[in-house]
Formats: structure tokens, sequence, C-alpha cells
């Protein structure tokens, strides 16, 4: 696990693909109460967080499947390098291509009390929805640090001759 002391990591999968109207990208919002009414700025890649004896992709490989319900498409994962959250929290991710139904995603779940200092147990899905956005809409959504993602995939497919 994570020393003390120690910024907390998480790692992460961009999955992207050709839509209607061009580049899109997987994006997932947090479930609980917390997060209800919130959207600008909320929803992230599919991640988690990983210890000192974990590996980085391995890690986002299984929150990308324990967060949407699906193994991960076949393909090269790319690695985009990380960014630091304003909470202080670093998140690595990796990029690939593929689909899947975002109407269809299922995600794991977490149990915290609710509501506070009540006594009583609820439990929440750790995602409660997931879109395919275009990059524009996707900055619009994502956490601000992780707005840096979508610009180096946008930058990797510019030089792969992909264009946005």
């Amino acid at each position: 696990m994570t020393r003390p002391g120690r910024a907390r990591r998480s790692a992460g999968i961009l999955l992207y693909r050709d839509g209607t109207h061009g580049l899109e990208v997987l994006l997932v919002h947090p479930g609980g109460p917390f997060w209800a009414r919130r959207d600008a700025g909320a929803w992230s890649i599919p991640k988690g967080e990983y210890g000192d004896d974990e590996d980085p992709r391995a890690c986002a490989l299984r929150e990308f499947a324990e967060e949407t319900g699906t193994v991960l498409p076949p393909g090269d994962l790319v690695e985009l390098g990380s960014v630091t959250q304003k909470s202080g929290k670093v998140v690595s991710a990796w990029a690939t291509e593929g689909d899947l139904d975002a109407d269809a995603v299922r995600s794991n779940t977490f149990t915290i009390e609710w509501p506070p200092r009540s006594g009583r147990s609820a439990t929440f899905p750790e995602i409660d929805r997931a879109g395919w956005f275009g990059l524009e809409a996707a900055r619009e959504r994502v956490v601000p640090a992780q707005a840096d993602f979508l610009d180096r995939l946008a930058e990797l497919l510019e030089r792969r001759g992909r264009g946005r």
C-alpha cells in the first residue's frame, strides 16, 4: 500500500473512438451522494488507486473493468503520462482505441455511512454513468487536471495522421 505522507496515486484508461462527429472519449461520472448534483469538472477517466506494490498499468486495466463492467478491448495501450490533481493525487493514464455501450456500463459499489452521522449505511455505484464526448465537451466535464490527457491524446493522434 502507499506509504504515509506520500501522494495518493491512481491509474486509468482513456478509451477513444471515431464517433459520428469525430474523435470521442469515454468519461465516467462518480457515484454517491457527494457527486450527485455535480457535472462540470466532476467527470473522469475510469481509474483507481494503487499501492507501492502494484503496477500502475495493471491497475489501470483492472479499474477499467471494475468501473465499466467491461474487460478492456484488445489493443495497444499508449502511455499518456501523469497529471497532479488539485487534491494532490497523481493520476497516470494510458489510451487505447475501442468502443462500448456507455448506457450498459455497470460499476462495482462502495458502502458509506449515509446520511452522515446517521449510523446507517448505504451502498452506491463507484460510477453512476458513463458517456462518450467530443474533446471540447469532454474538457468542460472532466476534472481540470485530466484535460491534459485529452490534449496529449489529440497530439498523439495528430502525429499518427489521424487528426482531431
